[in-house]
């Protein structure tokens, strides 16, 4: 993986320790509750809080006009109190002003129409008029406060992900298109768009995929999402630049969204000096625990291993489902510290104080619309005082044997409409591959899919829809020198352009699977499908395909239809490596079976021996962490003498957990 990579939390930890707090929104208060916001930091622990991140009509209330006092005073009450500030360039959201006055800065959807001002996004990626004001209130900021002793860390925009359709958004297409592909020529057998009459005799024809008739050129749709990503990065970076130039020292992030559809992460993160993520797993979903989990090793990849900041997170209930299930006691605790388990050396929330209006004023905060004498905000301040006996902790590694592969191109080449099925997605498939792993306490890393392989003993690639043939040639590479490979279905379909490859599939990757196919087949129900050495039957759904094996064991077979005794599952042996190939999508019984031979195939384990079902094991450095998500109070078995550094027990054998309880064990001798 090429260019820089994240430098990791360390210029934010050290002196500090763990860092706790979240967004800080004084702007909608009188300033006589600065000063009990600021006692009220002191007294749970906070070290670190976000300010100015919508601030920009209150920064410039009229074009040209800056209004800094009380923002000065905020970062001086702030460096008062010890507490570290994350200052935010606020140009996620305009002022109305800007819209009013220059409309041409507000964004268009597909079909034509305009985004107004009145929410937040409001703007335009590619707009040089957005830009321009953008960066003059960035520049201010920069200068007004560089060296101020609060200042910690610089947090640029917010939750980036607007797309806009405008005519500046097209020239700005086409301008990346020109130097992406240096001519026309090449652009059009790149769109293979001798299909439909589609053929671009001028670049000032080609335009963004607007709201068209039928289905839009799908090689134009991958290059708008790279697009799309590539205007977001470069005003990231126009901000970041600014702020370099002025505090060369002070790093800078802004917060992702996990698994978030529209930009690319591992482009972005190696631009980032911190890595920053916005995590909110929903109180009534069975698999948040298993899916948050991803996104944390995702935020570890994308930080090239080192730590990571959890930036938002909810203390209660969130406002924009639309049924908003709160956390029971203890849950924000536990979601806290699996994060931290998983890498992160920051645990921050969204807010710090409930919003008396506006449209987030029913979303839950550290205090609560009750006040700080409440049963949440007592539980923020245990946590936050827990906190300081984990500092060991920060900074520390968290190592896996394990790689899963997921990459933004696949991602938005897969779900392009015109497909087999809009059943298979890839967000989907990883967790389903990744699931089998979590419950059996096996640490991954989630990799790019040009990612060094070498160091893994198993690499997990739920779907490789499109694949480069550098990366295709590395895992087949990566077979042969002794690797475990274990690809999911619909793999090895198409090139960098989206050309559908010739031959049967999956034709990269057919001498490391030692299999190939012929036919995509969708499934109307479920398939009936049995293990060969009498290991039982199951059932697969949505997805089958019709396999042959070549040097390849099936493993699982099909036992109905016109697939009967072909193959479903099937491992080959190369070179000194293994190849599994999954042609279905099996019951997740059947998949955890895959991943336990797979497992077995490669000598990787679980942190503990026996993991009982809802209990989460990871190790962080030389910290075992074992947390409750289940119903039900499980006893774990470390392996060892152990101290808990959340209670200070040490324990000879099996660890207590209630529901939603958490141990934080270090090995005694």
């Amino acid at each position: 993986m090429s260019g820089p990579r994240p430098r990791g939390t360390h210029r934010l930890t050290a002196g500090r320790g763990l860092l706790f707090g979240g967004d800080y929104n004084p702007e909608q208060w009188p300033e006589e509750v600065w000063a009990e916001d600021a006692a009220l930091m002191r007294d749970a622990g906070v070290n670190l809080v976000t300010v100015g991140v919508f601030s920009w009509a209150r920064l410039e209330p009229e074009p040209g006009a800056r209004d800094f006092g009380w923002l000065d005073r905020v970062m001086d009450l702030m460096a008062g109190a010890g507490i570290a500030v994350d200052l935010a360039t606020p140009t996620a959201s305009p002022p109305p002003w800007l819209g009013h006055l220059r409309p041409e800065t507000l964004p268009l959807d597909a079909s034509g129409h305009r985004l107004w001002y009145g929410s937040r996004n409001q703007f335009c990626p590619s707009s040089p008029v957005y830009r321009e004001r953008a960066l003059g209130i960035v520049r201010d900021l920069a200068a007004r406060y560089a060296g101020h002793p609060a200042l910690a860390l610089w947090h640029v925009g917010n939750e980036y992900g607007q797309v806009c359709h405008c005519d500046v958004s097209a020239q700005a297409f086409r301008d990346w298109l020109e130097r992406r592909y240096g001519g026309l020529d090449a652009l059009n057998a790149a769109w293979g768009t001798t299909f439909w009459s589609q053929r671009y005799s001028g670049w000032a024809e080609i335009l963004p995929p607007r709201r068209a008739p039928y289905l839009v050129n799908p090689t134009q749709s991958l290059d708008w999402w790279r697009f799309c990503s590539d205007a977001l990065l470069d005003h990231f970076r126009a901000e970041r630049d600014v702020l370099r130039e002025r505090t060369p020292d002070v790093p800078v992030t802004t917060n992702f969204m996990g698994l978030f559809k529209p930009v690319d992460a591992w482009r972005w993160a190696a631009e980032e000096d911190v890595v920053s993520n916005d995590c909110y797993p929903d109180p009534g979903d069975p698999l948040a625990p298993a899916r948050t989990a991803l996104v944390h090793d995702l935020m570890r990849g994308l930080a090239g291993g080192r730590p990571w900041l959890l930036m938002e997170q909810a203390a209660g209930a969130v406002n924009w489902r639309p049924h908003n299930l709160p956390k029971p006691p203890g849950q924000l605790r536990l979601e806290s510290l699996q994060a931290l388990a998983r890498g992160a050396d920051g645990l921050c929330y969204f807010q710090w104080r409930a919003s008396r209006f506006g449209a987030e004023r029913f979303h839950s905060a550290m205090v609560p619309h009750a006040g700080p004498d409440t049963r949440l905000h007592r539980e923020v301040r245990a946590h936050g005082r827990e906190l300081r006996g984990l500092g060991e902790v920060a900074g520390q590694p968290v190592p896996a044997r394990v790689a899963l592969v997921f990459g933004w191109e696949n991602w938005w080449a897969l779900e392009e409409p015109g497909r087999p099925s809009d059943r298979l997605r890839a967000d989907e498939q990883a967790l389903a591959y990744y699931l089998p792993l979590w419950e059996r306490g096996v640490s991954v890393d989630v990799v790019p899919p040009d990612a060094e392989l070498g160091g893994y003993a198993l690499v997990v690639v739920p779907n490789l829809f499109l694949v480069a043939d550098r990366d295709a040639a590395a895992l087949t590479a990566y077979v042969r020198g002794g690797g475990v490979l274990v690809v999911g279905p619909f793999s090895g379909v198409v090139d960098p352009d989206g050309h559908v490859r010739a031959g049967r599939f999956p034709a990269p990757l057919r001498a490391a699977l030692g299999a190939s196919g012929e036919e995509w087949l969708p499934a109307a129900g479920e398939a009936g499908c049995r293990w060969r050495d009498g290991g039982g039957a199951f059932t697969a759904r949505t997805w089958t395909e019709l396999m042959t094996a070549e040097g390849a064991e099936p493993v699982a077979e099909f036992t109905g239809g016109d697939l009967a005794g072909r193959p479903a599952v099937l491992r080959h042996r190369a070179g000194g490596g293994t190849a599994w190939y999954v042609a279905t999508l099996p019951e997740p019984a059947a998949l955890a079976e895959v991943m336990a031979r797979a497992l077995a195939d490669a000598g990787v384990r679980g942190e503990v021996a026996e993991l009982p079902a809802g209990v989460e094991a990871v190790r962080r450095g030389e910290v075992l962490f074992l947390l409750n998500h289940g119903t039900a109070t499980a006893r774990v078995d470390p392996g060892g003498r152990c101290e808990d550094l959340l209670t200070g027990a040490v324990a000879d054998g099996p660890v207590t957990l209630p529901p939603r309880a958490v141990a934080a064990l270090r090995r005694r001798t």
